[in-house]
């Protein structure tokens, strides 16, 4: 594995070193560049070797349009001069060799070639990338295939409904980076959104608790399907039962694993697996007891009935071994068993930094690659509590940035063993990957995320030095040296050194995931310090934080004039910089209907901060209790910190601003 990311390694540092070269998301399997390029606008045709190529040939011929000019599809044998040919013919893959494709571009000619239609598809998708504003195709040689077969993103729908024109920008966006599975959570205790013919009750207003009356029709649904079929995503609806169904009882008046209950479910089955063109259901099946040993494989049984398979989530009901499990917490996979793993991949849990970091850093499945096994992973929005406005669940959670490190590491495999919530010391093969990886990750946000949501900026470049533990027993108000005039953090040894605009101490996970503390201690408190450099006198605009708050719980907000429940502090140039004037101080946790407004500090404006010529000290004060305090499972503590200063760029986003930082004296 080392050997195979080095050479990915020096692979991308070539293209790093020349900075007209693009930037490719997922990364592929083998890039050689070289220096020709070939002008769109002097493309005489597309060559099809293939009438079944016909449709992707279309797709290339409206990408030309928009750089260049329209250009005609011409079937032909052989590729001509100044053309860019799609053929079918043998690509040698490591795996996955439906999906491989190998692209050559060179001055005169453009060749796409692939196993079947889906691999030119796959190829497409890159070379729109390989072209810049001005119509030219960078030069180069890939052979590129994935390293999973299941790549997906799921969108929970029953506790906030989407709207069709959302969600088909999300699977836009998915078809752009190569994910294949879009799955669609249609059923929760909220509400039912998916139209049965036969039980027109499930989805009337009066039985929801949200969106009232949004649901989705039979033609909307087809249209959803055909939509993600046309890209080459297969769309998987869940279905929840037993668990999670509140909504049908509510609806049908009688619980789903009673005898009538049953009665209905089999009526839905059938109805939705007659209707639909698709090729797996999901029927959930976890966090419910269940007191009918029958309900689950005979449902299951009659999906198969029409040649489906199932999938359900796992810790969840009694599957037989067919059955495909989706792993939602750590669990034992018994051998043979397929499955495929979501754990740790609820970006509603995730703040936007390090949702980036973590799922970069991720092995999927603990494995390098899929096989029989782990056809492969997805990652997850499952926003509970409720939202103003649908727009709310792509700009609270990070929904692209998230998308587009999953489709890395989804694609080109490997990763690191565990689950890490940081980025590493500057020496650390990771980080020297996280770091090339972000680079692309902002390029491409300048280049198409301009008019979308786009919830990361450049973190690599600031640094921090760490001073603990300090003793507190208890007293988060207790003051220690680094926040006294008796020393100075900048001359002082740190104990660790971090990286990050967000930093996170200790997860709130625990053991299994892997924060900048080697040894994090109850009761203690840390300090974070570090310098920044300004040319002039100035109001800087930027991020500031202490706890990201999860949208897939019910958290409670800060407290009046505090930034968080531990008594956490920031003083920038001595300065005590004051938390946001919050619009529901002290809120309570477990109000799930209650939307979030001013939270997160990517969603709310940034702070303006005075900062004056040369350098700026920033230090961070950074209480901790008991890890596990006896509260509301939904109040987890957050040992982490944001400190980023950022600048408004074209469109709607934030960029940092890319200043020099020096935190002092190296660590041990």
């Amino acid at each position: 594995m080392k050997s195979t990311l080095l050479a990915a390694l020096l692979c991308f540092s070539t293209v790093c070193a020349n900075a007209q070269r693009p930037s490719v998301i997922p990364l592929p399997q083998s890039l050689q560049w070289n220096t020709d390029q070939f002008a769109l606008e002097k493309c005489r045709a597309i060559v099809i070797t293939h009438p079944s190529l016909k449709k992707e040939a279309v797709h290339l011929q409206q990408m030309i349009a928009e750089k260049a000019h329209t250009v005609s599809i011409v079937e032909a044998s052989a590729a001509e001069k100044l053309s860019i040919t799609l053929k079918l013919d043998t690509v040698k893959a490591g795996r996955l060799a439906a999906e491989a494709y190998r692209l050559e571009v060179s001055r005169n000619a453009i060749i796409l070639t692939a196993n079947t239609p889906h691999g030119i598809f796959n190829g497409l998708q890159t070379l729109s990338q390989l072209t810049d504003g001005n119509g030219f195709v960078q030069g180069c040689r890939i052979t590129d295939y994935p390293a999973f077969a299941w790549r997906g993103y799921m969108v929970d729908v029953g506790r906030n409904y989407q709207s069709p024109a959302l969600l088909k920008q999300q699977i836009d966006i998915m078809a752009r980076y190569k994910l294949n599975v879009f799955h669609f959570h249609l059923t929760e205790d909220v509400a039912w959104r998916l139209q049965i013919k036969k039980y027109p009750q499930l989805t009337a207003a009066k039985n929801m608790l949200r969106n009232k009356g949004s649901f989705y029709g039979i033609d909307q649904m087809k249209e959803l399907i055909r939509y993600c079929k046309d890209r080459y995503i297969m769309l998987v609806p869940e279905i929840d039962m037993p668990g999670h169904s509140k909504a049908f009882t509510r609806a049908m008046g009688v619980d789903m694993q009673s005898p009538r209950g049953v009665g209905i479910i089999t009526d839905i089955i059938r109805e939705v697996c007659s209707t639909y063109d698709i090729s797996y259901l999901h029927i959930g099946a976890d966090e419910v007891k269940i007191t009918n040993e029958q309900f689950l494989p005979e449902i299951t049984r009659i999906i198969r009935e029409y040649k489906k398979e199932v999938v359900g989530w796992a810790p969840g009901g009694n599957y037989d071994d067919r059955t495909i499990h989706q792993l939602w917490k750590p669990e034992d996979v018994k051998g043979g068993t397929r499955y495929i793993d979501s754990r740790f991949l609820y970006i509603s849990d995730f703040d936007p930094l390090n949702s980036v970091v973590t799922i970069f850093n991720r092995q999927m499945g603990g494995k390098s690659y899929g096989d029989s096994s782990l056809l492969g992973a997805e990652f997850c929005l499952w926003n509970d509590r409720k939202v103003r406005q649908e727009s709310d669940l792509i700009t609270m959670n990070p929904v692209y940035p998230a998308m587009l490190a999953f489709s890395e590491r989804s694609w080109r495999g490997e990763g690191y063993p565990g689950v890490v919530f940081s980025i590493g010391p500057d020496s650390a093969d990771r980080a020297q990957a996280f770091t090339q990886f972000e680079k692309r990750l902002t390029d491409h946000k300048r280049k198409y995320f301009t008019t979308l949501p786009f919830v990361y900026v450049k973190q690599t470049h600031i640094k921090w030095n760490l001073f603990g533990p300090f003793d507190n027993n208890g007293d988060l108000s207790a003051s220690y040296w680094p926040e006294m005039k008796t020393a100075s953090p900048q001359d002082s040894t740190p104990a660790v050194q971090a990286t990050g605009g967000t930093v996170w101490l200790w997860h709130t996970h625990g053991p299994p995931v892997k924060a900048w503390l080697p040894t994090p201690e109850e009761n203690t408190t840390w300090y974070a310090y570090t310098r920044f450099w300004s040319d002039a006198d100035a109001v800087m605009q930027m991020w500031l934080n202490f706890k990201d708050l999860s949208r897939s719980g019910a958290d409670a907000t800060p407290p009046k004039g505090e930034w968080d429940y531990m008594k956490s502090r920031l003083w920038i140039n001595g300065e005590v910089i004051a938390p946001p004037q919050w619009a529901h101080p002290g809120r309570s946790s477990g109000r799930l209907e209650e939307p979030m407004t001013d939270e997160g500090f990517y969603y709310r404006p940034p702070r303006a901060v005075k900062v004056q010529k040369g350098w700026n000290t920033v230090l961070v004060k950074l209480p901790m209790s008991a890890f596990d305090p006896d509260l509301d499972w939904q109040v987890p503590p957050k040992w982490m910190f944001t400190v980023i200063p950022v600048r408004r760029g074209k469109g709607i986003n934030w960029y940092a601003d890319e200043i020099r930082f020096q935190p002092g004296k190296a660590g041990k």
